[in-house]
Parts: C-alpha cells; sequence; structure tokens
C-alpha cells in the first residue's frame, strides 16, 4: 500500500514524495485513518518504525482548514524531553512545507519571552514539554480549551521520567470531547492504567510485541572488571575493533559518567561530543547537530538521548552501563538499526549487572550473546572479587605482627620513673603497701573498691603505673621489676611526692 491510499491531502502527499518515501511502516499504514476518522488511537510499536510520522501527517491534512486564535493552540503535543521535541518539529518543517502552519515549541532552556510572543500570535500546533506547558498556563499566558487533538507521545518515558500527574493536569485542562492519540513503545501495568483514564474507546493498534527489538540488530555482551579503569579501555578497544563502525552512541546510566567517559575518549584521540540532561539546551542541541551531521562520530550520553530520537545512521550503540530497568535497554538498541538497517548493540557486563542482564533477556525473548575477542573473558563473581582484598588485609595483619611497630599489649610496662618520677616518701611507701595487701586479701570481684564507690575502670595498656615501694639493694620489689636505668634515675633524683593522693599511688597491675 502507499501513501495515496490513507486519505492524505494532496499537499501532505507531495511533502512525503519529497522525502523520498513510497511505502507506509505497519504503524503509519494502521493508525492515519483511524486519525483521519476523529478516533482514539493507543499505538504500540517499538522505536524506530515511525510512529512521530504516523500522527504528523494525518495532522497536517486535518489542520489545512481553520486557523488559530490568540493563546488558543489547536491541537497540541505532550512530548517527555526537549530533543524529543524539536524532533518532532522538524517533521512538522518537513512535511507541511506547502502550508501556513504556525508551530511554537514550548521548552526548558529558552526565554520565556520569545515563547509568550509566538503564543500571542496564534498557535496551531503546541509542542511542548510538560513542566515548560503547565508554567505557560499558571501565568495566564496560554488557554488549552481550543485543543481539538493532544498527542501523548513516548508515554512510558512519560512515566519514568515522573510526568505522569502533569499528565493529568493538562488533560483536565483540554476539553472532553477532544481526541486523543497515545502512542508507547512499551505497555507497563502503569502506562494501561493511565491509557483507560485518557483516552475513549480507542482503537488498539499494536504493530510489534511490546518492549522488543529490531530484528537488524545485533546484539552482544562483553564481561568486563567493575573498575572504571578497566571498562573505559575495554569500551576503546571495542571502539577500535568495530566493524563498519560508522557512527556510535555510548550510553551511560549517571551524569558524572558521562563527563567522565567523554573526557576519557577525548583524551585518547576519540572525536567525541556529550549530552545529558544538566547541559545548556544550546550545548545539547549543538552536540546533537554535529552528531547527525557526522561531524563527530561518537556521541557519549545519558538516558535523555534513548528516546524517540531518529538518527538514521547510527550503525553501534555501546551500553557502558547496563541500564536498570530493562525498557531503558530496548529503547536505547532502539537508536541503531533503524528503517530497516543493520546495527550493532553491545553491553559491557560486570558481575552486578547479572540480575539485570537476566530481566533485559527475558523481556525481549532471547538470550544475548558474548562477543569475540580476548575482552570477553568471564568476569569472577563479587565473592570472588571480595576475595583478594581480604587476604591482602590478612598478610598485612601477617607482616604487622612479624615486624615493624609491636601492638600495644605486647610492649613492656612503662617504668615507675616514667611514670610517677622519682622514688617515693616514708608516707607514701606505706600507704601503697597497705593497699597492697588489702588488695591480695579481697576477693576478686571486691578488688579495686575503695573509698570511690562504683566500678573501676579496667586497665589497659595505657594507664598508669605507680612507683613501688623502695626495697633495699638487691631485694627485688613487689610486682614486675624495674628496668636498671629507671631504677638508677630513681636513686639519682629521690623527690617528694606526699602531695599526690594515695589513689594514684596505689600499684595497678597491667593486662598482657
Amino acid at each position: 500500500m502507499s501513501f495515496s491510499h490513507l486519505g492524505l491531502s494532496d499537499k501532505v502527499l507531495a511533502a512525503v514524495a519529497a522525502s523520498g518515501y513510497t511505502t507506509p511502516t505497519p504503524i503509519q499504514e494502521q493508525a492515519i485513518p483511524h486519525v483521519l476518522a476523529r478516533r482514539d488511537v493507543l499505538g504500540i510499536a517499538q522505536t524506530g518504525t515511525g510512529k512521530t510520522a504516523a500522527f504528523v501527517l494525518p495532522m497536517l491534512t486535518m489542520l489545512e482548514k481553520g486557523r488559530a486564535r490568540a493563546r488558543m493552540p489547536r491541537t497540541l503535543i505532550l512530548e517527555p524531553t526537549r530533543e524529543l521535541a524539536a524532533q518532532v518539529k522538524e517533521n512538522f518543517d518537513k512535511y507541511g512545507v506547502g502550508q501556513k502552519l504556525n508551530v511554537a515549541l514550548l521548552i526548558g532552556g529558552v526565554s520565556f519571552g520569545d515563547q509568550d510572543i509566538k503564543l500571542t500570535r496564534g498557535v496551531d500546533v503546541l509542542i511542548a514539554t510538560p513542566g515548560r506547558l503547565l508554567d505557560h498556563t499558571e501565568r495566564g499566558g496560554l488557554l488549552l480549551t481550543g485543543v481539538e487533538l493532544l498527542v501523548i507521545d513516548e508515554a512510558d518515558r512519560m512515566l519514568d521520567m515522573g510526568f505522569i500527574p502533569d499528565i493529568e493536569r493538562v488533560c483536565k485542562l483540554v476539553p472532553f470531547t477532544r481526541q486523543t492519540l497515545f502512542f508507547t513503545a512499551t505497555m507497563p501495568p502503569e502506562i494501561s492504567r493511565i491509557s483507560q483514564d485518557f483516552l475513549h474507546n480507542p482503537e488498539r493498534i499494536e504493530v510489534t510485541k511490546p518492549a522488543t527489538t529490531a530484528t537488524g540488530v545485533s546484539q552482544f555482551q562483553v564481561r568486563c572488571g567493575r573498575e572504571p579503569e578497566e571498562k573505559r579501555d575495554i569500551l576503546r578497544r571495542l571502539l577500535r575493533d568495530a566493524k563498519d563502525l560508522k557512527n556510535a552512541i555510548v550510553f551511560c546510566n549517571r551524569k558524572r559518567d558521562v563527563a567522565v567517559v567523554y573526557k576519557s575518549l577525548q583524551k585518547h584521540g576519540f572525536s567525541v561530543g556529550a549530552l545529558h540532561g544538566d547541559m545548556d539546551q544550546s550545548a545539547r542541541t549543538a552536540a546533537l547537530d554535529q552528531f547527525r551531521k557526522g561531524d563527530i562520530p561518537l556521541l557519549v550520553a545519558s538516558d535523555v538521548a534513548a528516546r524517540g530520537l531518529d538518527i538514521p545512521a547510527v550503525s553501534h550503540v555501546f551500553n557502558f552501563d547496563v541500564p536498570h530497568h530493562a525498557d531503558d535497554y530496548v529503547h536505547r538498541v532502539g537508536r541503531t538499526g533503524r528503517a530497516g538497517r543493520a546495527g550493532t548493540a553491545i553491553s559491557m557486563v560486570t558481575s552486578l549487572d547479572h540480575k539485570s542482564i537476566a530481566a533485559i533477556e527475558r523481556l525481549i525473548g532471547q538470550t544475548i550473546p558474548a562477543a569475540d575477542g580476548d575482552y570477553a573473558a568471564p568476569v569472577a563473581s563479587s565473592d570472588e572479587a571480595e576475595q583478594p582484598r581480604q587476604s591482602r588485609s590478612r598478610e598485612g595483619s601477617r607482616e604487622g605482627s612479624r615486624g615493624g611497630r609491636k601492638p600495644r599489649r605486647d610492649r613492656e610496662p612503662r617504668a615507675a620513673k616514667d611514670v610517677a618520677g622519682d622514688a617515693p616518701t616514708e608516707t607514701t611507701r606505706e600507704v601503697a603497701g597497705d593497699a597492697d595487701k588489702r588488695r591480695e586479701r579481697a576477693p576478686r570481684h571486691a578488688r579495686g573498691a575503695g573509698r570511690n564507690s562504683g566500678p573501676r575502670p579496667e586497665a589497659s595498656t595505657t594507664a598508669f603505673t605507680p612507683p613501688a615501694p623502695a626495697q633495699p639493694s638487691g631485694v627485688p620489689s613487689i610486682g614486675r621489676p624495674e628496668p636498671r636505668r629507671a631504677a638508677r634515675e630513681v636513686e639519682a633524683e629521690p623527690a617528694d611526692h606526699s602531695h599526690l593522693p594515695a589513689f594514684l599511688l596505689r600499684p595497678v597491675r597491667a593486662r598482657v
């Protein structure tokens, strides 16, 4: 079937022919007649099958009659990201060449004033992200009461980004009698629930099984270690060894990893760009344009580039990080192998990604084989990866016990001179001797109880050792013998310690 049998206007057919398309895709063939018949449509198709043209072409035909009023758009298209919104606008500019339609783009990162001026002139097609759209409505610069057709594109991505509450608010602002088109690549239970609330007796069009990848994409996995340096090294080897690599997108889970991988590839001589949500809109647009034109063959990106971006010639997709959600894998892989082309998707799998890979294989219904090459060696399990660290720590403890600084418990107790100073006086000798005798006679559980009630702290290796009572020459002192040097110093430098309280002079038995 050709486009001429779908009921499109002559202007639209001429624009399609000028673009080089002659045969519609299955989603376009089934959806366009229902859209032109003013029916609600629930379209489920994998990414890269032409869903955007499935609603852009019939909208151009329907908008040929009538005109827009100030601040009251005739149609509204909601997109989850700025890049997708800009891409839809490009489709309207491409296929609406022979029509005088006012198309406005409401996205973040652009001046409110410029957008407000366009709304004042009247808009036939309003393409917006939910956040910026609600900002304009709350300021009173936009009325949605004249919307005849509402398109919710990439609904599953809306769910992942937390836009569903905003979508519900928007649906309350548009008329109840509007026509609604609902397109998604995956169909989780939450999307099924909200589609029942937003759509009225919809025509369900399911071209392919939800959450499936294109048949022309060759998928592989490469086992690697958990160290970031090792993963970056393997990524560089994969890029150098890849066959027929024209351009590629490298996906990371986190924005900071995008910056790290980008700098690493740039440092090693690769021509590369970066794209993530924290970048300015001008920088994001510039990086995407350079990648589309072929000025840079590599693009390191977060999942902001995983949904709906139409870059037909992407030959390879590398998952530097395995996505946490299996649905995101389908969208990432969908950036390659578009419009019937061949593509290659390679995922770098660590020991922590086995559950994620298993969930992905269950979702897509096929096993992802291991890639060939020396970098495809199996990775040790997490327990084996931790074993070298534990063995090193045990070896370090054994080395510490054999040499170097000894533990405190192996040290000799301090000499009397080191703690108390000089020899005690006669009064202190008597006090210390009486205390020592009482300690020997007392039961074990009662030792240490003196005039100060309460439990005594346990003796430690850092506790002070008071001087032992002086003994005649040649007679061993009570407790441990003092070092000779300390004994000579005690005899040489007598001092008066009568000012010290008795509890400081009691002998303390150090525990070894």
